[in-house]
């Protein structure tokens, strides 16, 4: 049964959609079987994995109104290896059409039920606000990863984001854990960026992954090519970071499962 990862933070602009874009390929390229799920409006993972948003015909929006099945608006990735649940600009429609609905924070969980089996990896790109469509994604996931940039507003936000997951797990997911905390954009010439990265492992102790993703040209160049920025520079440090950061994931997994 596949491990569901929701990668969330309600701040824009902290490396969220590369994260779970290249996690997913990095897991996939260990031949682990992958489902990459864009429950963001922006459809920026459905893109970065060279799938034009415009041309779709159904989405992760008619899964979670149920109006199509989770494995008929699935795309296979052959060039990477990996299955998307794409989106686009329509999702926001759901935000409005699922308050409508009873049990709406489960549309996500039971729609992938019928898939789970099929994967070891499923990777949730979550849209930048705690939503609804947010609220989905916590609920079918085991575990939320937190990319967090350096810096004092991001402090502040993971409050909130904390909060949120503790009233998740208190109510509808009461298994879902925090995988861990990631620091992205890291630069180690800024003395804030050090500061705050010290507070985090201050205050969350192994929660933060060792891996520190570094600010690199080759990571904001590979979605506009489609591509992975495991494929499109594989040799560059945004690469090796993650990969870096698919064996801490992988490690901690088996570490979790002998406990």
């Amino acid at each position: 049964m596949a491990r569901i990862i929701a990668v969330a933070n309600q701040k824009g602009g902290v490396g969220k959609t590369t994260t779970c874009v290249n996690l997913a390929s990095a897991l996939a390229d260990m031949n682990y079987r992958t489902l990459l799920v864009d429950l963001d409006p922006q459809g920026n993972a459905t893109v970065g994995c060279g799938i034009s948003g415009r041309e779709l015909e159904i989405s992760a929006l008619e899964v979670l109104q149920a109006e199509c099945d989770i494995t008929d608006a699935m795309i296979q990735v052959e060039k990477l290896g990996l299955d998307v649940l794409p989106s686009n600009s329509d999702l926001t429609a759901a935000e409005v059409s699922l308050l409508q609905i009873d049990e709406r924070e489960y549309r996500l969980k039971k729609a992938l039920e019928k898939v789970a089996h099929q994967y070891a990896w499923i990777i949730i790109d979550c849209p930048p606000s705690l939503n609804m469509l947010t609220l989905n994604a916590l609920t079918a996931a085991s575990s939320v990863l937190i990319p967090m940039q350096c810096e004092y507003y991001a402090l502040e936000g993971l409050a909130s984001l904390l909060e949120t997951i503790e009233q998740v797990r208190s109510s509808v997911n009461p298994g879902l854990e925090i995988e861990g905390l990631l620091r992205t954009m890291y630069d180690g010439r800024n003395n804030l960026s050090g500061a705050v990265s010290e507070q985090l492992t201050e205050h969350f102790g192994e929660r933060v992954y060792r891996t520190l993703i570094p600010r690199n040209i080759r990571v904001a160049e590979a979605p506009s090519y489609g591509l992975p920025v495991l494929r499109y520079a594989p040799a560059s440090r945004g690469a090796l970071a993650y990969l870096g950061l698919a064996g801490e994931v992988l490690r901690r997994n088996r570490k979790r499962q002998a406990e």
